[in-house]
């Protein structure tokens, strides 16, 4: 087995030599860089990013963030491109084309093939001397010095070099696009990140019961309602209108305090200054609140009328927390 020192030092020198890698990377900011976002944003078309080996995942991923953040991307694998895939191509995409050496035999043989389609090839490769780099239109350089394995073979520093170029290139677009958190959430329907962005605390709360009593209501009839909704609270309402809210641990509260409950009614025990939030509202500011105030419900309005509870039990199962 490996010692603890020993397994401590090869991360910390992986880490370093990557995280050295991606600042070098500043340096390579440059024209080049600047004309491919240009003409990406310019673009009828879409990106088509390409690659071979682990460049080709790294370009999968790449796809994915563009994809997430407003550009239109597909990921075609160098390999299968001259086995028909090339048809994917269409006249106004742009080509992005990732490669270490830039001189691999596949990359070597589909660049020239690029060329003859007509589509601006922008090259993300570490060799600027390579017969991609001759073919390229653009050239992201993601030049490391050595990779993190100590054999400098397998690709890791390099990989990471191309994924933050990658990353910087499609930030660099979505800011351009003005891409905003809603129309993040419109590509991001599912999950937990998705609901953050979209769900609303109406949508919560038309999922739970509306518990509702009047002011005179006693002390018996309170406890019922809070029990029977399992919200931990119940609205005081007269006419449609609110008058406060009752927590069970106000009725805790009450019971430590008195003995004689016969003369105790809703409106002694209420709350009359609840925490809010409209309906349209985003659910997660409904957590923010929630939290910052240290309760475990907030009341639901619509157009300042009683529209329901949310409890933090319900954000907690959506997964907003």
């Amino acid at each position: 087995m490996e010692s603890k020192k020993s397994i401590i030092d090869s991360a910390t020198s992986t880490l370093k030599l990557e995280s050295e890698a991606i600042l070098r990377l500043i340096d390579y900011i440059d024209d080049d860089f600047v004309e491919t976002v240009n003409t990406i944003l310019s673009s009828r078309g879409r990106v088509i990013v390409t690659g071979i080996g682990k460049s080709a995942i790294i370009a999968q991923k790449i796809v994915a963030t563009f994809n997430s953040t407003g550009t239109p991307a597909i990921f075609m694998h160098a390999a299968d491109a001259v086995h028909g895939d090339l048809g994917m191509i269409q006249k106004d995409d742009v080509v992005l084309c990732l490669s270490k050496s830039g001189n691999t035999p596949e990359i070597k043989l589909l660049a020239p093939l690029l060329k003859l389609s007509g589509n601006k090839l922008v090259a993300m490769l570490g060799n600027t001397k390579s017969d991609l780099a001759q073919q390229a239109d653009l050239i992201l350089n993601t030049m490391v010095e050595k990779e993190a394995c100590p054999h400098n073979l397998a690709p890791t520093t390099s990989t990471t070099a191309q994924l933050a170029m990658g990353d910087a290139l499609a930030v660099c677009l979505l800011q351009a696009r003005n891409f905003q958190s809603a129309d993040f959430a419109k590509y991001h329907p599912g999950g937990s990140l998705g609901k953050r962005l979209y769900l609303k605390a109406g949508d919560l709360a038309v999922k739970n019961e509306k518990p509702s009593i009047s002011p005179n209501a006693p002390v018996k009839d309170i406890i019922i309602e809070i029990s029977k909704n399992r919200l931990g609270a119940v609205v005081v309402t007269e006419e449609e209108e609110i008058l406060g809210v009752i927590t069970d641990g106000d009725i805790r509260r009450m019971l430590e305090k008195h003995t004689n409950l016969e003369n105790i009614k809703a409106s002694d025990l209420m709350n009359t200054n609840p925490k809010k939030i409209d309906c349209e509202e985003l659910a997660l500011l409904a957590l923010e609140i929630i939290k910052k105030n240290n309760i475990t419900q907030i009341l639901v309005t619509k157009e300042g009328r009683y529209f329901g509870l949310v409890h933090l039990h319900d954000l907690l199962q959506e997964g907003i927390v």
